[in-house]
């Protein structure tokens, strides 16, 4: 006669799925490498000399990641690390193809990019690496709430530092470092300020969600509770106002509201929140040239001067020259986009025109995926900071394709951020293997067996010895 438990606790678990990533990483290096055989082969007619290193790094950096998350992570999510390795190295590919453009790769304009690019990927996985080793468990960050907070405010004012913070192309968003070079600090605090807000959150929530009034069907939160959202909404105004940086205060303020949302479930709040960031946009345009004229772009693309075509309006020659299956790896002409754009804010420019909408959409479920498998992530976690830090981490990354993605095929303005893990940027490609290293962490946690209830002596006592 078999016997049943009543125990609600499940000790088998989920399968760790560590040979489905092992497979999967596989394809995920065989494709950026068989691309970088395409371009070779598209400008010179050989394969290129690179490709044999190319390929072996590459697949080196996949296998020790995967080994790593074999012994210290062994019950994460099976896909994040392969579609993370695959954008990533088709990212490297991208800016190589790009860098055979002698117009484009001038020393005025940073010479050959792709290197660098490999060397900052590699100093992402290294810290991608560090976080699955010393953090064992993710609920140990909610114990720097407001030092996260402290840190991530730090980091957004870095680049208004004299002597450190410098312009670029009318955004004033990078620090120059001895020795290291320039970098993006709200790349990193988009992370460090998910932290603070999963922590505040979890502590705040019911204040926040249940003192309201009802008002046309909506519930109206309380003046009082109104006012961390204010604070926040001024915070991303002065980003914008001193830094004319829009996608920061944009991906800063919304990942805030998404997990307000959450914590709450109060749909006030995201009217609210769609209120006031429509509101602040609006107003810094009107009197900041560089937004305005950002805006100006998007809303009459192919208005421009004789002699003179907006970038904006090369994008859309760009896809539309591209068709289904666009004119083949190599053989585009983004090269057209003036200086390192087509390398950074508009490098899917290249991948339309190359390789069609076909290979768009590839591109853009690769991203639909992952976000996919963070929001998954954060259903399965069992702790609610688990859950709001998950939320938040993938807000930050769904956040930042969507504004990227959007502003280059015309549906938002233009931001100057850079797509993750595709575009050329060391601080983004460093900064997005760590926000995959934590969830990846959450994930581990959250799919791990849990322990087998201990033994009762009571009901051993009290069993009846039949013969």
């Amino acid at each position: 006669m078999s016997s049943t438990s009543n125990t609600t606790v499940s000790t088998g678990g989920l399968p760790s799925r560590r040979n489905t990533e092992l497979a999967m990483l596989v394809f995920a290096v065989l494709v950026p490498v068989l691309a970088y055989a395409n371009v070779g082969l598209a400008k010179d007619g050989s394969l290129p000399a690179g490709m044999a290193g190319y390929g072996l790094g590459l697949g080196l950096l996949a296998g020790v990641t995967h080994l790593v998350v074999r012994r210290w992570a062994p019950y994460a999510d099976p896909l994040m690390l392969p579609i993370a390795v695959l954008l990533n190295g088709l990212g490297l590919v991208l800016i190589w193809r790009l860098d055979q453009e002698p117009t484009i790769t001038t020393p005025a304009l940073g010479g050959p990019m792709a290197p660098n690019q490999l060397l900052w990927s590699a100093v992402g996985v290294a810290l991608f690496l560090a976080v699955l080793l010393f953090l064992k468990d993710h609920r140990i960050l909610q114990r720097y709430t407001y030092i996260s907070m402290v840190v991530a405010l730090f980091l957004l004012v870095m680049p208004l530092i004299p002597g450190i913070g410098r312009q670029v192309n009318g955004a004033r968003i990078w620090v120059s470092l001895p020795g290291i070079g320039s970098l993006q600090p709200a790349e990193f605090a988009k992370i460090v300020i998910a932290v603070f807000f999963a922590g505040y959150l979890m502590v705040k929530r019911d204040a926040l969600a249940l003192a309201s009034r009802r008002v046309l069907g909506l519930y109206l939160p309380r003046g009082r509770d109104l006012g961390p959202i204010l604070v926040i909404w001024g915070i991303s105004l002065m980003i914008l106002v001193f830094e004319t940086d829009l996608g920061t205060s944009l991906l800063f303020f919304g990942v805030f509201v998404i997990m307000l949302y959450v914590a709450t479930e109060r749909t006030s709040w995201i009217v609210f929140g769609l209120l006031l960031s429509a509101g602040g946009a609006v107003f810094v345009a009107s009197f900041n040239s560089h937004v305005g004229e950002r805006v100006d772009q998007w809303l009459n693309p192919l208005e421009y001067e004789p002699g003179y075509v907006t970038e904006t309006a090369q994008v859309v020659f760009s896809f539309g020259s591209g068709g289904l299956l666009g004119s083949g790896l190599g053989q585009g002409y983004t090269r057209l986009i003036q200086g390192i754009a087509p390398k950074s804010d508009y490098i899917l420019a290249t991948v339309g025109e190359e390789l069609g909408l076909a290979g768009l959409m590839a591109v853009i479920l690769l991203y639909a995926l992952l976000i996919e498998r963070g929001f998954r992530t954060a259903l399965a976690a069992r702790d609610p900071f688990g859950k709001l830090l998950a939320m938040g981490l993938t807000a930050v990354f769904a956040l930042q394709t969507f504004v990227v993605a959007g502003g280059v095929l015309g549906v938002i303005p233009l931001t100057g951020m850079t797509m993750p893990f595709l575009a050329q940027g060391g601080s983004s490609v460093i900064a997005n293997w760590a926000l995959i290293a934590l969830l990846l962490r959450i994930s581990d946690t959250a799919r791990r067996p849990a322990p087998a209830p201990a033994p009762s002596l009571d009901a051993e006592e009290t069993q009846v010895v039949r013969a």
